[in-house]
């Protein structure tokens, strides 16, 4: 077994390791999308809400909006740090695909020039068993077939 076919194994495993984190990027950012979208909605209703309520005149009733709107405000910021933390963990999750493919690279370099030295090691081989055929074929017909070398 070549040094190229030894590593083909590891190459395997480490291009499945990259496809692995690159589906984990993939939801990961699909997480972020929809986090990133509940957001947006809980700032467009907070805003929407945070109206004037020049028309309430029940003192409970105007209680009750405020408070609202303070667990309103709380759920928007709630939001925002899962959004951030979302964030970090797709932040993480391109690093270690980044990681990844810097060493699925690695191994496809090393095994494409383990390959190219075989390739040209076998070349040199069968231009070695070329030549002395050659050199055979020379010394049979010029010696008349003796097998001695004309000086």
């Amino acid at each position: 077994m070549t040094r190229s076919q030894r590593l083909d194994p590891l190459l395997r495993v480490k291009q499945q390791r990259q496809d692995d984190v690159a589906r984990e990027v993939a939801e990961r950012d699909r997480t972020l999308a929809e986090q990133e979208q509940r957001l947006d909605a809980l700032r467009r209703y907070a805003a929407e809400y945070s109206a004037p309520a020049a028309t309430i005149t029940n003192p409970a009733l105007l209680a009750n909006r405020l408070a609202f709107r303070e667990r309103l405000d709380a759920a928007v910021a709630q939001q925002s740090r899962v959004v951030d933390d979302t964030r970090q963990h797709c932040d993480v999750e391109r690093a270690r695909l980044m990681l990844a493919s810097r060493e699925t690279h690695v191994l496809e370099k090393l095994s494409a020039s383990y390959r190219a030295e075989e390739s040209r090691v076998a070349e040199q081989r069968v231009q070695r068993e070329l030549d002395d055929l050659g050199a055979r074929r020379v010394r049979n017909g010029a010696g008349g077939g003796d097998g001695e070398v004309p000086a």
